[in-house]
């Protein structure tokens, strides 16, 4: 994650929340990130992340439909 989502995550009190994190990448998925989040929102639920290859990007409007509504 980019430290200015740390910085913002580490000045909120996010308990009680959902996160659903989301990212286009160019090969490293979501890396260590829902690990991350959930060390930093502690209370917070983080829900199964969604990655998306960003030459797919484009053709991926399905897939993100049918993660967001299992998400949501």
């Amino acid at each position: 994650m980019p430290m200015c989502v740390y910085t913002f995550l580490e000045h909120y009190d996010l308990t009680g929340k959902k996160i659903v994190p989301f990212c286009t990448n160019e090969g490293s998925g979501l890396g260590g990130s829902e690990r991350e989040l959930k060390k930093i929102c502690k209370g917070a639920t983080v829900a199964p992340g969604l990655s998306i290859h960003g030459a797919e990007a484009a053709q991926s409007e399905s897939k993100v439909a049918a993660w967001a509504k299992k998400n949501a």
